[in-house]
């Protein structure tokens, strides 16, 4: 591994103030930029102990070969010039949340004479007007086929309305009047852009003033006795109010926000940002990419949230500010809006204020939302990040190549005979010693099997009320492998016994001698996999050692760092953080830690219950268990009445009072 140290800068060479820093490889080439209120703290802490830091961190300062900065007066100059470097020299090391052009918008060409309406996807160009992004394109289509009868804006190719302007006939959409047929001449240019500017006040918010406008044509119409056009109107009003209700109301009336938020594992990060636009959702987008493992980040931060907020900010709207210049976008309120609602203030939180406020051209609010509709549309926001991160590890996991490919990577990482097509993980789960619980999850062929997971209850968990996960992991593994050590034994003596022209399926380890068929859980792992480091990962060897299992491999994984450990080895194996491999255990490992988790609780929940109605006089286990099925829990049995709960068999109104009665004095 190179030495970062060969290319540290000398003690007391590194300015004290702001600035941007570059790491670059021996090819003279930008792999990574950052910005620090301190360039001396912050630079000196990539060179302290290249072991503590992050494994992307880590492979970062041992690619590079050189680092150099500038010294900017101010922390807002500091956010601008890492955004432009790196947009201008693209690190590999740094985390892009590039533009999806895999969005559609809304585009309308007002660079042309008679300006059209398309879907489009791809790069911004100049002139053209762009609303959205949306979420599928068969949504735009829906609210555009509304808008058309309302505001009939061209909306063909322009070899179609060269070709209708040549044969002196409209198009379908001209006859059923859903387009103003401009290639006729049935409007001329002014008329027909007149309609489009309607069409963009109606998508930027400005519809009140619309409908108004419409409810006031109509009933005019209606005052001259022309029903026929009050007629037409009243139906224009109904589709603009139903293309309305398809952009459901979030917030108040006039409220501009973007709101932002993230779901996080060990190796990548989920975000979703909601642009809400006088009220009402007008966009959605999110995007699934690597942590950028940036420690020190995080230490000065006070989180990883903080961090990837700055980062999020910084890139998304500089880049958004680059594309509106490049289409001539002069309503700066379309790329900042007036208030920002973040998971977390960033580090340098009034830098970054200060910045979108430059970007807007007046002031922009970032704030975390603590209350009210603002604060659950961020919970909504937050969820969808979390399910877009599941789903994105849900594809990955469903496909079948890219399992192959991470069964294979394992064993080739850890030196196995085979691939392991049967992993088992266990996971420990407690709270400061007590209800100490443990689970065992299965995978074959790279995909969950949940009907052999199981769960333990600790039995030797240490004495002194404190946490010995090792034990813990040895009292599992025993349990787990001295059921199989006895069916293997009972395999040999039946085998023993039997000659080899008698011996039959029965005999086979894992058959049931009765049925002649599988038994559940009795056959061996080829990856037995505990969560943790090596004394872990020692203490599951050793038992395994102790029963003579010698065809199971062991290994652990630590949360921290993401290190695969191997039994009695000084040092971890690092796998690629990009590997199919790493992908595979993590998500073995995160669903033992759910399992153990849920057993957890509700372990510790039946704990907590039968010790409040323990109190009540004469309420037996029979009818506590009567009472918590009936309710299903005992937050639902403190919320009943006595006459609900006398309902259940067996208990009277005494008896319901008393429950009630210790329940609430609980």
């Amino acid at each position: 591994m190179p030495d970062p140290s060969t290319y540290r800068p000398a003690p007391g060479t590194i300015p004290v103030e702001p600035g941007v820093y570059k790491f670059r490889d021996v090819h003279k080439r930008v792999i990574y930029v950052g910005k620090a209120k301190s360039l001396r703290s912050r630079l000196n802490s990539y060179f302290a102990d290249v072991s503590g830091l992050h494994p992307r961190t880590r492979q970062m300062v041992t690619t590079a070969a050189s680092v150099e900065w500038t010294v900017v007066s101010t922390e807002v100059e500091a956010l601008q010039l890492e955004y432009n470097w790196i947009k201008e020299f693209d690190p590999r090391f740094n985390v892009r949340y590039r533009d999806d052009k895999s969005y559609p918008v809304l585009a309308v060409s007002l660079n042309e004479e008679y300006p059209r309406v398309f879907v489009y996807r791809g790069a911004r160009k100049k002139g053209v007007r762009y609303f959205g992004p949306y979420a599928h394109a068969w949504a735009i289509r829906e609210t555009l086929d509304l808008l058309l009868r309302v505001f009939p804006v061209r909306t063909c190719s322009a070899g179609v309305f060269k070709r209708h302007s040549q044969i002196g006939r409209p198009c379908l959409l001209g006859y059923i009047d859903k387009c103003s047929a401009p290639c006729i001449g049935r409007v001329n240019a002014d008329e027909h852009r007149q309609i489009v500017e309607d069409f963009c006040d109606f998508l930027s918010g400005k519809t009140d003033r619309l409908v108004k406008e419409l409810e006031k044509k109509m009933h005019s119409a209606a005052e001259e006795l022309d029903f026929e056009t009050a007629a037409r109107l009243r139906d224009d009003v109904q589709a603009l109010r139903r293309a309305l209700e398809k952009q459901a109301v979030v917030l108040g009336t006039g409220t501009d926000a973007d709101v932002i938020d993230f779901a996080i594992d060990e190796l990548e990060v989920a975000v979703q940002i909601f642009h809400v636009r006088n009220g009402r959702v007008r966009g959605q987008r999110g995007w699934v990419v690597d942590k950028s493992g940036d420690a020190i980040d995080e230490v000065e931060a006070g989180g990883e949230v903080p961090a990837l907020v700055e980062q999020f900010l910084t890139q998304f709207y500089g880049e958004q500010s680059t594309l509106a210049e490049q289409s001539g976008e002069e309503q700066p309120g379309n790329v900042v809006p007036r208030e920002v609602l973040v998971p977390a203030l960033p580090r340098d939180a009034e830098a970054a204020q200060q910045w979108l406020s430059g970007i807007r051209g007046s002031a922009v609010q970032l704030r975390v939302p603590q209350r009210g509709d603002k604060k659950a549309l961020a919970e909504t926001v937050q969820r969808n990040a979390q399910e877009e991160l599941q789903r994105h590890k849900l594809r990955r996991a469903g496909d079948l190549t890219a399992r192959s490919a991470a069964l294979q990577e394992i064993q080739d990482a850890l030196d196995l005979d085979s691939a392991p097509l049967r992993i088992e993980c266990v996971d420990i789960s407690h709270v400061q010693g007590t209800d100490v619980v443990a689970s065992l999850v299965v995978f074959e062929d790279g995909l969950a099997r949940k009907s052999e997971y199981r769960h333990y209850a600790i039995k030797e968990a240490a004495g002194d009320g404190r946490s010995d996960d090792v034990a813990s992991i040895a009292e599992v593994t025993r349990r787990r492998f001295a059921k199989l050590r006895r069916d293997l034994d009972a395999a040999e003596a039946a085998e023993l016994a039997e000659s080899d022209s008698d011996a039959t399926e029965s005999s086979l380890p894992g058959i049931d001698p009765k049925t002649g068929k599988p038994r559940r859980f009795a056959y061996p792992p080829n990856l037995y996999v505990v969560d943790g480091g090596a004394p872990q990962v020692n203490a599951a060897a050793e038992i395994l050692d102790e029963l003579g299992i010698t065809d199971v491999a062991v290994i652990g994984l630590a949360k921290r760092l993401e290190e695969v450990w191997v039994p009695n080895e000084p040092d971890p194996v690092i796998m690629p953080r990009t590997s199919e491999a790493l992908y595979l255990l993590q998500r073995v490992r995160d669903e033992a830690h759910r399992f153990a988790i849920t057993f957890h609780r509700s372990k510790r929940s039946r704990r907590m219950t039968a010790s409040v109605l323990d109190t009540v006089p004469g309420l037996g286990e029979t009818r506590k268990t009567a009472l918590v099925t009936h309710f299903g829990s005992v937050a639902k049995l403190k919320e009943a009445t006595v006459e609900q709960i006398t309902e259940v068999p067996g208990i009277g109104v005494a008896t319901a009072k008393a429950v009630l009665t210790a329940l609430h004095t609980d």
